[in-house]
């Protein structure tokens, strides 16, 4: 991964862009370093159709591999898994189930990165020693009913945040 330059804030100072500009102001490269490789976003979530309360579970998308924590076909995912939310400026607004450590969050209610972000760190492998990421966590989704999904269960990935020490 290529680190990115600082941006200076006109006052002399050079600070990382994500202390300097919003996620809409943001290039589609500064966008795309933002994601930390966690994996916890591809964690497959179950909704209560009347409350709206989100859990989530240890069964991971069948496109996440579960070393890296990152996409097999990010380019691509879509047309594998049709319902794969794509984050956006407006989506990250929207989506209530954004984990406590996710960078697209942090920027946007305007609080800086942790510490084992590879943008802060500098390197990717850093989420994983932090334990922040699903690493070593999940199951894939193959052979798993959809009704078996409330048996995967997990709280884990809303408490990462309070082992994340900035």
């Amino acid at each position: 991964m290529k680190k990115l330059p600082l941006v200076d804030d006109n006052v002399g100072n050079a600070r990382p862009f994500w202390q300097t500009k919003s996620l809409a102001e943001m290039t589609d490269s500064e966008w795309e370093s933002l994601c930390d490789g966690c994996g916890l976003c591809c964690l497959n979530k179950l909704e209560d159709w009347d409350t709206g309360e989100v859990v989530w579970t240890s069964i991971r998308c069948q496109l996440l591999d579960e070393h890296t924590c990152r996409c097999k076909d990010y380019d691509n995912r879509q047309a594998t898994v049709p319902d794969c939310i794509r984050l956006t400026v407006k989506s990250v607004d929207e989506i209530s189930w954004l984990p406590p450590t996710c960078a697209y969050r942090l920027v946007r209610d305007g609080e800086d990165l942790y510490w084992w972000h590879y943008l802060v760190s500098g390197d990717p492998e850093t989420v994983h020693q932090a334990g922040i990421s699903a690493r070593g966590r999940t199951v894939s989704e193959e052979g798993i009913d959809i009704e078996d999904y409330e048996d995967y269960l997990v709280t884990w990935p809303l408490e990462v945040g309070k082992a994340g020490n900035r």
